[in-house]
């Protein structure tokens, strides 16, 4: 009988040692998963802690839109009239809608009681009223901020949209994916640089409700980078610039002088539907008489944005533009 309990002594020291080594590596598990459920990452302001795979989104940010939807990311929240017509989120009746940045809804960021508020470009400086409003939310600010007087705008561009993705990547566990997505978009950015040859001159050129404004080089957001990322030749250059998203009011006359040899153009009214007195850019620049006798055009050097470029703007459109851009200069 003695070695019978010393027997089962031993057997329940045991069993309650093992039941206490569950229970230490259950709580190691469980603190290693309460670390893993927060990731932190650096935006416009700083750096913010943001739940990893958040279940309650909303996306203000128009550059994120297209890399959200690939990644199959719902979203509870957004402002509806700026998604493309392309865009799996413009047919979700479920998702509320935040209104334009020129007359926004705030007040239904917080009916949704989100998990992320993802920040950006147009609702930029609605970032402190969000935050205000839903303090439990990580608001994060992914603006990528060109300043015309900043010289490299082009640096900027490229480093803005990978950190973009990279820290997409990060909250959404996805940053396999945003790998590959940086990865396509340098490897687009050095096919346009073998393709160009460093002699021809370049105009870049916005089509807004039927007329044609001239995008500057280094100015603005979408065609002014590019002439510091590629060390393209422009064509024409003025003193007064305005990066304006409807291009610089200089007449077509003058655009045509420059005689382009290459042409750049984005559509403005294309992504928006039902913009008044909207006409297709091919038509508009059809239609320019002044236009016809320069090289880019009797030439067919002629180069469209990707229709919902002026809405759209993630890294993939870039990618997408800049492959265009590669296989016509080498023409």
């Amino acid at each position: 009988m003695g070695t019978l309990k010393t027997s089962m002594v031993i057997s329940s020291l045991a069993f309650l040692l093992a039941a206490c080594g569950t229970a230490n590596e259950t709580t190691t598990t469980d603190s290693k998963k309460s670390a893993a459920e927060t990731v932190e990452i650096t935006d416009a302001h700083g750096t913010v802690k943001v739940p990893v795979k958040p279940k309650k989104v909303v996306a203000l940010d128009n550059r994120t839109f297209e890399t959200l939807a690939a990644w199959d990311v719902e979203l509870v929240a957004a402002p509806v009239g700026l998604l493309p017509a392309e865009s799996p989120y413009a047919k979700d009746k479920d998702i509320v809608d935040v209104g334009m940045h020129f007359e926004p809804n705030l007040e239904a960021i917080a009916g949704v009681d989100p998990d992320v508020v993802i920040v950006g470009q147009r609702f930029a400086d609605y970032y402190d009223d969000i935050k205000k409003l839903v303090p439990e939310a990580a608001v994060i600010d992914l603006d990528i901020a060109l300043p015309e007087d900043s010289g490299t705008p082009g640096e900027l561009l490229i480093k803005g949209l990978e950190d973009t993705t990279q820290t997409l990547g990060q909250i959404f566990a996805k940053e396999q994916e945003a790998d590959r997505l940086v990865t396509t978009f340098e490897q687009s950015i050095q096919d346009v640089k073998k393709s160009y040859n460093g002699k021809d001159s370049v105009m870049s050129v916005i089509v807004s409700g039927g007329d044609i404004g001239f995008s500057a080089p280094m100015s603005g957001r979408v065609f002014g980078p590019m002439y510091d990322i590629f060390g393209w030749k422009p064509a024409l250059e003025v003193k007064q610039k305005s990066g304006n998203d409807q291009g610089d009011e200089v007449s077509v006359e003058a655009i045509a002088q420059s005689n382009p040899d290459r042409l750049l153009v984005l559509d403005r009214d294309a992504p928006l539907g039902n913009a008044k007195d909207a006409v297709p850019a091919e038509d508009v620049i059809d239609r320019a008489p002044a236009l016809q006798k320069t090289t880019a055009v009797k030439e067919d050097r002629i180069v469209y944005t990707p229709k919902d470029m002026y809405l759209n703007e993630s890294i993939q459109t870039y990618s997408e533009f800049f492959q265009s851009v590669s296989k016509a200069f080498v023409k």
